[in-house]
């Protein structure tokens, strides 16, 4: 559904950090600054019944003063007053269920707080860039770079063959795309990357996104594979080496014939889990993890065969 570069946004009655004194007790308790003013932007926009029926204008006054967030999450994913204006014409449902999950971010806000608090716990080398929740044009979730993460409020929210509940998901989808920002492997965009390196890639944020969270960002993979670990493993060890884009692994969306999108998050995160549990030094084995730079050495380390109890 998602992925790195192919891994956030209230009303302003919901803003956390509603005065001076407690905005800046906030960023003094937090590790990461979580912007959300883009949201607060769309929906006085959204409200207005007159713009609410001219899209075209909609898109440019919202688009026009954006968040340095939006801004990058903008050049990213291609998101411009024409195509946002199109999104606002051809999906409008989509957008007026965005607040819903806009109403939850408070809680999510403290949920993620206390996920990069203890991501800084197991991986002190963390870095911290923000993470922006805005509204985009209902064609990516979230992404992420070196210098933050950005979320399409509008998609997280209608995504829910990942995870029902929303403040789950969208606090394991985050994340999930954080560690993203971490990883070195994520930095190169690769289009000829094999199915190995993007499974590793995106399992190893799994993984951790895991130990922040205590749960993966796309579970209903793991309930669907359970009990063929070992007929779906064998097959994935046979094409770990063609190209990710265009496999049945990853970036195939929701999948298709009773085969799930991204699978690949799935096995990519059952190796990574092989090799944290044979690791004597698990500080050592979250670092290896988070900095994998060889797939092929990590698997050849992991001591993950298919069909392996773990």
């Amino acid at each position: 559904m998602m992925h790195r570069s192919g891994t956030r946004a209230l009303f302003g009655a919901l803003i956390l950090a509603s005065t001076p004194v407690a905005a800046a007790e906030n960023a003094a308790a937090s590790h990461v600054d979580i912007t959300t003013t883009d949201v607060d932007r769309f929906f006085r926009l959204y409200d207005d019944p007159a713009l609410a029926a001219a899209p075209d204008q909609l898109a440019a006054r919202y688009l026009a003063t954006p968040s340095p967030g939006l801004s990058e999450f903008m050049a990213m994913r291609r998101i411009t007053p024409e195509k946002l204006a199109a999104a606002l014409r051809a999906k409008p449902q989509v957008f007026a269920d965005a607040r819903a999950c806009a109403a939850k971010l408070p809680n999510i806000r403290a949920r993620l707080v206390a996920a990069t608090d203890r991501l800084a716990e197991i991986y002190p080398a963390a870095k911290f860039p923000p993470i922006t929740i805005a509204i985009g044009r209902a064609t990516s979730a979230g992404t992420a770079n070196a210098r933050g993460v950005y979320i399409g409020l509008e998609s997280l929210c209608a995504a829910r063959f990942i995870e029902a509940d929303d403040e789950d998901r969208f606090v394991h989808v985050i994340a999930h795309e954080y560690v993203h920002v971490q990883q070195p492997l994520a930095q190169v965009e690769d289009p000829e990357e094999s199915v190995l390196r993007a499974a590793l890639g995106e399992g190893a944020a799994e993984f951790i996104a895991e130990r922040m969270t205590g749960s993966v960002a796309y579970p209903l993979l793991h309930q669907w594979a359970k009990g063929r670990e070992k007929e779906l493993e064998t097959a994935f060890l046979a094409e770990k080496d063609e190209k990710a884009i265009g496999s049945r692994w990853l970036y195939n969306q929701q999948g298709a014939d009773g085969w799930p999108g991204d699978l690949g998050y799935w096995a990519g995160y059952r190796i990574v889990k092989s090799y944290y549990d044979r690791a004597p030094d698990k500080a050592a084995a979250i670092r290896a993890i988070i900095e994998m730079r060889d797939p092929a050495a990590f698997l050849a380390a992991s001591g993950w065969v298919p069909g392996i109890k773990l």
